[in-house]
């Protein structure tokens, strides 16, 4: 019996054997799955997706369905070692839990922003930045302005966030209409929004705090800042002193997921290793053409810390945070009944009105108005290629605020579902809004512009993993 060829060259550099193969399976499910995943915008198709099928949940007129939506999801899961026990409901676990992990993937965004990106460069980063507190500041005060009571006061930070995934994704879908410094300039301006809502969270979305447990938190972050500075390389010491930090704010009150963002701020984003040193090794072990398992696990080693430790947890958690943890979030945050008069109700009640309010109307003015007066005093320049309707259109895309604003909406108001719901219909309403207004306004701009590309050939296109928020 003839012995089996071994694959070919070719086949090996196309990628995975199996998804390069012309089985059927593989030929029309495999490799269109592996494609839809690497276009930019696939997070937010998966997020929009998830929302629908969270609304068709509760909405569709099926006996049942509506209190199954909040059966399966308010289901408690226990965590038991002995006599330590922790319960809380999958929403909860998701809220609390698994969102650290998308928190986390921020908090690696910014930190890689901050030593390798735009915010590196004082010039560059200044109208991204300036725009970003006039995006987060103007929609907080018309929320207040509209919404300020005692009651509906405490939402007022739920219309200040962006959502980066479908942000980009608007302008993913405009393609060449966009220029490229403008798309630059909103990831910018959402990473910088990202540190904002945050910081809002930390500081005013905070229940009664326990100092005991908050300290515990906070002794355990420093201590991966000393393993860090101590050159420890074990990912397995961090990620169980980053769940014992996780826990330690939980029972704090301090919300839990900030941890994530703590411990990527601390994600070292240079190189451990040089290149060098890999590569002199290689050449070593490969005189003689052969590598034992020895060789090959401390080569291993030596590429991986060739390449900075932020790069590569992003790649690495960027398609679970993107294409599991937001729709799975989604799923579980955007079932609210719409029928019975609760989306006329909810549109036209205060935090509702307040919420629109802030995401169509005060997102856009507020990143206008900072963008014309850091330009006027000369503290920042125009993108390249890019006017003032391009700014405002930018702006009114920036007032999709979906995941975080979600997220807020749930800390707002614990004790009221009614409130949380016509939150969260605003939230819903507001962000398809901005999102028309945006494409609308830009679309407008780019009338009678040359290809973006052509504008400005050097501008670099965004390139945040698609994670939609």
């Amino acid at each position: 019996m003839p012995a089996t060829p071994p694959p070919s060259d070719d086949l090996w550099r196309q990628g995975p054997v199996w998804t390069a193969s012309d089985k059927p399976l593989a030929k029309y499910v495999g490799r269109p799955v592996r494609e839809f995943l690497r276009i930019e915008s696939a997070g937010s198709v998966l997020l929009l997706a998830a929302t629908i099928a969270a609304l068709l949940w509760v909405n569709l007129p099926f006996h049942g369905w509506a209190e199954g939506y909040d059966r399966f999801w308010h289901t408690p899961i226990a965590l038991e070692i002995g006599s330590w026990r922790i319960e809380e409901s999958l929403q909860h676990w998701v809220n609390d839990g698994l969102m650290t992990i998308f928190f986390f993937v921020v908090g690696l965004e910014i930190k890689h922003e901050m030593v390798h990106g735009d915010l590196r460069d004082p010039r560059t980063a200044a109208l991204p930045i300036v725009a970003a507190v006039g995006g987060m500041v103007v929609p907080a005060l018309v929320y207040v302005a509209i919404a300020g009571g005692p009651e509906t006061g405490a939402g007022w930070g739920i219309p200040m966030a962006t959502d980066i995934a479908f942000a980009v994704g608007v302008l993913g879908l405009l393609g060449r209409r966009v220029p490229s410094a403008a798309r630059l300039f909103l990831l910018t301006l959402a990473i910088v929004d990202d540190i904002g809502a945050i910081l809002v969270i930390a500081v005013f979305y905070t229940a009664d705090v326990s100092f005991v447990w908050l300290a515990v938190a906070v002794a355990l972050i420093a201590l991966m800042a000393v393993l860090r500075a101590l050159r420890v390389w074990a990912v397995p010491v961090y990620v169980v002193i980053g769940v014992g930090a996780w826990f330690a704010l939980l029972e704090s009150g301090v919300h839990a997921t900030l941890a994530g963002v703590a411990i990527g701020l601390l994600t070292p984003a240079g190189a451990l290793l040089r290149p060098e040193v890999a590569t002199d090794y290689a050449v070593d072990g490969l005189r003689d053409n052969e590598l034992d398992a020895d060789e090959l696990r401390r080569l291993r080693f030596l590429i991986g810390e060739s390449v900075p430790m932020v790069e590569r947890l992003q790649t690495r958690l960027h398609p679970l945070s993107a294409y599991v943890v937001l729709p799975v979030f989604a799923l579980a945050n955007a079932g609210v009944a719409l029928g019975g008069g609760v989306l006329g109700d909810a549109l036209t009640s205060t935090v509702g009105l307040g919420i629109g309010a802030g995401l169509v109307l005060g997102k856009p003015l507020g990143i206008a108005l900072a963008c014309f007066v850091a330009v006027r005093l000369g503290i920042a320049r125009m993108p390249e290629g890019t006017g003032w309707l391009q700014v405002i259109g930018v702006g009114a895309v920036a007032g999709i605020g979906f995941t975080v604003s979600l997220f807020i909406a749930g800390l707002s108001f614990p004790g009221s579902p009614v409130l949380t719901d016509d939150a969260k219909v605003g939230i819903l309403v507001a962000s398809m809004v901005a999102a028309v207004v945006g494409v609308g306004l830009l679309l407008l701009a780019g009338r009678g512009r040359p290809a973006a590309a052509e504008v400005s050939p050097a501008a670099p296109e965004p390139s945040r993993a698609p994670a939609p928020r």
